[in-house]
């Protein structure tokens, strides 16, 4: 690359939790004296905050910037999470849980679900998540990080976070201008645009001037930069995903502390719930032609299961992404990028695969078409595959509520079609291009919610039944006998990632 050619100034418009993750990654660049970070907010301007909950990935990006896990979930009001559990999702009153890990393991190459799917039509009746560590620590409300010595006698424990959001931009926010990255306060009052329609400034109200080579847009749903000021498009998913608000507010912490998410089918939709350390996170995302903005409210407020603290507030928005994620020199994250509803807390991975790709592909100032080509590419594909897999919890339903009616009878793409097929014929799953969600994630959900394959891979007809047998009750023992011996995850906390006031209580 010729030195010349090299990106000196990265401005990135917006903070919260897109904002200052992307400016954490790129102070990273800034030692060499040749890139500037600058990071424009506003106070004036609040964050959505509603996405608390993430996926094992972030452990990745928290290592890649050198964070202490501990210290993190300390400043952050943090818990762990091991999995999510969905009530009524099928139909009222049945439950199953989506946990990180794997199920057992494969035995001479076949694929343990399919050993387990022949088992029970010879009348084995061990639920499948018996097998897996998470989702037995999960019902047992216990946690350990995962010992190097465990080898490979059962499925290894597999665990991301709950957070308070706003705690998170904070602590990122510490972390980046400690390591170079400049804050602006200030609102964004016009895009300049040069000739050939790249951005060439930000003015802000105050009259200030920022002026830059790459801009990062993190101005949430606004899209200032890629879609205001470029024009970029949306392409609409609310035919296949309906729900278009969220109402959320925060209530008392609930003890027990339990080390997984909830998300609970509603009439309209479903109502999701965060345990932190201080307080608990709840929202009920919904859809508005089914119920109205008063009704869903109340029906938050009444399924909270602590004491409210304070006012809901009402969030609408559009599932979709933008027509590019990378259009002229401004790459958009977070909100801004694109929405899906935090069914499977898939927002802020979103944004770690953002930073990740852009790191991959970082341009110089000739901006080559190929690599913006590349990025949009693989960003529009893992927004399609996420896509699908949240359309499977809704089109699998059987419910009798009209909005679920309309769920389980809608179309659906044909990627996600040809998935359910392969799935309900033998239970087949490929994963395509490092797709987000693996055969365990995709294996827990469709057999939650009922998609049962009608047969199973024959060559587990090779394998001896009583060997297997004799294999996955050990299995189901070691398994077991794991998640008993580990501490509550209260304790777990206490002893070492306990916020400040958790300390003096």
């Amino acid at each position: 690359m010729n030195r010349n050619d090299q990106i000196r100034h990265v401005v990135i418009a917006g903070g919260g939790t897109a904002g200052w993750m992307a400016a954490a990654a790129l102070s990273r660049l800034t030692g060499n004296g040749i890139t500037k970070v600058t990071l424009v907010e506003s106070d004036e301007i609040g964050i959505v905050g509603v996405g608390e909950a993430t996926i094992p990935p972030i452990k990745t990006f928290n290592a890649m910037l050198g964070i202490d896990e501990n210290d993190f979930l300390s400043q952050t009001e943090g818990t762990f999470k091991l999995g999510i559990e969905f009530d009524g999702w099928l139909r009222p009153s049945h439950s199953y849980l989506h946990p990180f890990g794997a199920y057992g393991h494969d035995i001479n190459g076949i694929r343990f679900h399919q050993i387990w799917l022949k088992q029970c039509q010879s009348g084995f009746a061990v639920p499948f998540g018996a097998f897996n560590l998470c989702t037995i620590a999960a019902k047992l409300n216990r946690f350990a990080r995962p010992s190097r010595d465990e080898g490979g006698a059962m499925p290894p424990l597999d665990y991301a976070f709950h957070f308070d959001a706003a705690l998170y931009a904070r602590y990122l926010s510490r972390y980046a201008q400690r390591f170079g990255v400049s804050r602006i306060e200030g609102k964004i009052k016009h895009v300049e645009l040069r000739e050939d329609g790249f951005i060439s400034a930000l003015q802000l109200e105050n009259d200030l001037r920022i002026s830059g080579d790459l801009f990062i847009d993190c101005t949430g749903f606004r899209g200032v930069l890629i879609e205001q000021a470029l024009k970029t498009g949306y392409e609409d998913w609310t035919h296949w995903l309906p729900c278009d608000r969220a109402a959320a507010v925060p209530s008392g912490r609930i003890d027990p502390l339990l080390p997984y998410t909830r998300s609970t089918a509603q009439a309209a939709g479903w109502q999701w719930r965060i345990p932190l350390q201080h307080r608990t996170g709840n929202g009920l995302v919904f859809c508005s032609g089914y119920i109205s903005d008063d009704e869903a409210v109340a029906t938050l407020i009444r399924n909270l299961d602590g004491p409210q603290l304070g006012e809901p507030r009402v969030i609408p928005f559009r599932t979709g992404r933008r027509k590019l994620a990378w259009n002229k020199n401004c790459v958009a994250l977070g909100l801004a990028a694109g929405f899906m509803e935090p069914l499977e807390s898939t927002s802020i991975h979103l944004v770690q695969a953002g930073i990740s790709k852009l790191l991959a592909l970082f341009p110089s100032c000739n901006f080559s078409a190929l690599e913006r080509d590349e990025y949009n590419r693989l960003t529009a594909l893992q927004w399609e595959q996420v896509r699908d897999f949240l359309i499977a919890h809704y089109k699998l339903n059987r419910r009798e509520e009209p909005f679920w009616r309309a769920c389980s009878d809608m179309g659906i793409p044909e990627t996600l079609r040809r998935k359910l097929g392969l799935f309900a014929g033998s239970g087949r799953f490929f994963r395509y291009e490092d797709e987000l969600f693996v055969e365990p994630s995709w294996t827990a959900v469709l057999l939650g919610q009922g998609l049962i394959p009608e047969n199973y891979d024959p060559l587990v007809d090779t394998m001896n039944d009583s060997e297997l047998q004799r294999i996955m009750m050990n299995m189901m023992s070691a398994v077991r006998h794991a998640a008993e011996n580990m501490p509550a995850h209260a304790d777990f906390i206490r002893r070492n990632c306990a916020s400040t006031r958790i300390k003096e209580i």
